[in-house]
Order: C-alpha cells, then sequence, then structure tokens
C-alpha cells in the first residue's frame, strides 16, 4: 500500500473523527462529582517542566496545557474533589528509557520539577507526588497502593501529556482494571487538558530522530481511548 491508496482509503474514517472531535461538548464539574466528591480524583501525568519548559523533551504545545489544568484543579477543589496526583517522569541517569528517548528528567534536576503554576496553588499541600520511570503510571510506582488504599475512588479525571504516550497508559490502565474487576470506573478525559509534542518530518531527519505527527498522534488516541469506554469531552467546566 502506498500513501496515496491509504490517505484516499482514510479519508472517511478520519473525516468522522474530526468531526466527531470538533462536536466534542464540555461536562460540568458538578455532573462529575453530585454528592459525592471524595469518589472523585483529579491525575495529572508528567506536567513538569522538562516537557513543558526546559529539556530535550520540552515542547511548547505540552506547556500550554499549564493554564487549563491549573483551572481545572481550581474547579475540582471547590467543588469538594480531595484526591490529587501527580504522576511525573524522575529518572534514574542510567534510565533503560533512555535507549528510546534522549535523556530527560533526571532525578534531582529541575526537568523533574513539578511545574511552578502547581506549586503556587494555595491547597498544593493536597497533592501527592508519585515519580515514575516509564511511560506507565501504574508499572513500579505507588499508585497501585493509592488505589488499593482508596477503593470508594471510582471516577478519575486524567490530564497531561502526551495524548499518545503517558496519558493513554494511564487512561486505559485505570479504564482496564475496572473491566477486569466488573467494577464501574469512570474515566473521563477533557481534551482541552491532554496534547502531545510535534516533530516534523523534515526536522527529524536532521537530527536524526524518530518523526512525530502532534496533530495526527493527538487525534487518533483520543479516539482509542473513547472506543474503549474512557469518556474524551471537550472540558470539564
Amino acid at each position: 500500500m502506498n500513501v496515496q491508496i491509504l490517505i484516499a482509503e482514510s479519508t472517511p474514517f478520519l473525516d468522522w473523527v474530526v468531526r466527531w472531535k470538533e462536536a466534542l461538548a464540555p461536562v460540568p464539574m458538578a455532573e462529575i462529582v453530585g454528592e459525592h466528591p471524595e469518589r472523585v480524583a483529579v491525575i495529572s501525568v508528567d506536567v513538569i517542566n522538562g516537557f513543558c519548559y526546559e529539556g530535550p523533551l520540552a515542547s511548547p504545545r505540552v506547556a500550554n496545557l499549564v493554564d487549563p489544568i491549573t483551572a481545572l484543579f481550581k474547579n475540582a477543589h471547590a467543588a469538594g474533589v480531595p484526591h490529587f496526583i501527580l504522576t511525573q517522569d524522575t529518572h534514574p541517569a542510567d534510565a533503560v528509557e533512555f535507549g528510546s528517548y534522549p535523556p530527560h528528567c533526571m532525578r534531582g534536576t529541575s526537568e523533574s520539577e513539578t511545574v511552578a503554576a502547581f506549586t503556587d496553588l494555595p491547597f498544593f499541600n493536597q497533592f501527592q507526588v508519585m515519580p515514575k520511570n516509564s511511560l506507565s503510571s501504574t508499572i513500579g510506582t505507588d499508585f497501585p497502593a493509592w488505589l488499593t488504599a482508596h477503593p470508594s475512588v471510582d471516577t478519575f479525571i486524567t490530564v497531561g501529556d502526551c495524548t499518545d504516550l503517558c496519558t493513554y497508559q494511564l487512561a486505559m490502565d485505570l479504564k482496564l482494571r475496572g473491566n477486569a474487576a466488573n467494577r464501574p470506573v469512570r474515566v473521563i478525559l477533557p481534551a482541552n487538558c491532554v496534547d502531545t509534542y510535534d516533530l516534523p518530518v523534515a526536522v527529524a531527519e536532521e537530527i536524526g530522530a524518530i518523526p512525530h505527527d502532534g496533530n495526527l498522534m493527538h487525534l487518533i488516541f483520543l479516539y482509542s481511548m473513547m472506543l474503549n469506554g474512557v469518556e474524551v469531552v471537550a472540558a470539564v467546566k
């Protein structure tokens, strides 16, 4: 199959996905929380300096998430949500992951630190920061133990970066855990609070990296999460 055939055959599907994405509606925080804010958790993945502002993997697309996620935190806190979790890359210097990505967000560096907009929140003392050493927020982290300790939490608002990498891993893990346990779990992903990086082919070839179409990957992975039961919404207001 050549690219022209692929484009021709995939155009109806891509048109449908674009129309689906454009038609997404916001969901009120009050509808999510209801009368039980203690059952809701907001989880942010990798919104740290090393993906927003500095280092080889920093992206302006990711930096643009900081303000809407901060607003979401404030809205959730005002609604009485008590659970805020930040899972964040905190790699050792010899991280195996550096075989796939340039060394980034190493332990003890400013790259691995939470962005200032979050730490400046007056309720930041309620946040639990959980280091991770892979794309997964649930493998080799404190998060599974947290889930076990909070069995009543069954609604998760997931945000962060990247749509097709760490955020996807988290949202799908939460949904699949619920499915495997035959337990209804609501995973809500506001599209205005997630994104992925962009690396054009020409730039990638010049620096010897793997290209990455941010717009396409963002769209396809939003679709994939929706297909598997994650509630993809325009925003949580």
